[in-house]
């Protein structure tokens, strides 16, 4: 946090079950940084067995619906449910004037499926057998905030998007995970050269292609856009790539280069021309 820049005023922590550690809970509730205090925070919870035992006890008309909204800004429910649990860890009740921990559980209802012999659902798992008979899968959230339950889950969800899937784009779509020699400074290259065609990729997905396109990953691009048969003719020092209009991009090649045209001639935003 020392590498802040000044401007920053305010830090907030969002984690999956990897953070789910006393000291670093610890840390941000008690509001022991000096230059932030206490840093509000959203961290995946380990279901163990208590947790498991404490979500059994929640009684079912203190479960509620998780929420979405749809473009058009309404809200619906999904099949999901959150409700709050009362759960105390060893660790944050060893002292009655440490911070207070919120414990949030999320349950989602599984669909009757045959078990294979050697497979079947053990004590340490994520699922919670209701009293009606019913069997949840479910998960944990810890924190210090006090907003709504549906509030706290999406934010908590929001935490860099499919952060997985962002780490397989860099390591397969863009061999990143494929480094070319034992050379600390060649790798280096390498990897800022990947960081860069990332970032290329998704300003391209966002600024250029249509919106059926923001959530492709580079292997459908490459097949549907990038690899088209054609031409290349160099003439009077010029590059030109000649494609048919048979070929079934060939409206969306003429939407790009119409799109990046508009983008040129707007120019870059005024914080880029700032030294």
């Amino acid at each position: 946090m020392r590498s802040l820049p000044d401007g920053v005023e305010k830090v907030c922590v969002r984690s999956d079950t990897a953070g789910y550690q006393q000291d670093l809970l610890r840390y941000c509730a008690e509001g022991t940084n000096e230059r932030f205090g206490v840093i509000e925070f959203a961290i995946g919870a380990d279901v163990t067995a208590s947790f498991r035992q404490a979500v059994r006890e929640v009684a079912e008309d203190q479960w509620f619906p998780v929420l979405r909204t749809d473009p058009d800004g309404r809200q619906y429910e999904t099949s999901q449910q959150w409700a709050e649990i009362c759960y105390v860890p060893s660790w944050a009740g060893s002292s009655k004037k440490g911070p207070a921990y919120r414990f949030v559980a999320t349950r989602e209802l599984l669909r009757h499926q045959l078990e294979l012999p050697g497979y079947e659902t053990t004590e340490d798992s994520d699922q919670v057998q209701a009293s009606g008979g019913a069997r949840y899968k479910v998960r944990g959230i810890v924190t210090n905030r006090t907003v709504d339950g549906n509030e706290l889950i999406h934010w908590y969800r929001e935490r860099c998007g499919k952060s997985e899937e962002v780490h397989a784009v860099m390591k397969d779509d863009l061999a990143g995970g494929k480094l070319p020699s034992g050379e600390f400074g060649e790798n280096a290259a390498w990897w800022g050269i990947m960081i860069l065609a990332l970032n290329l990729n998704a300003a391209m997905k966002r600024l250029i292609l249509p919106k059926s396109w923001a959530r492709k990953r580079l292997k459908a691009i490459r097949f549907g856009l990038i690899s088209l048969a054609g031409q290349v003719r160099a003439r009077s020092r010029q590059l030109q790539i000649l494609i048919s209009p048979r070929q079934p991009a060939y409206a969306l090649l003429l939407q790009i280069r119409e799109r990046i045209a508009q983008l040129a001639a707007k120019g870059p935003p005024a914080a880029c021309c700032q030294r």
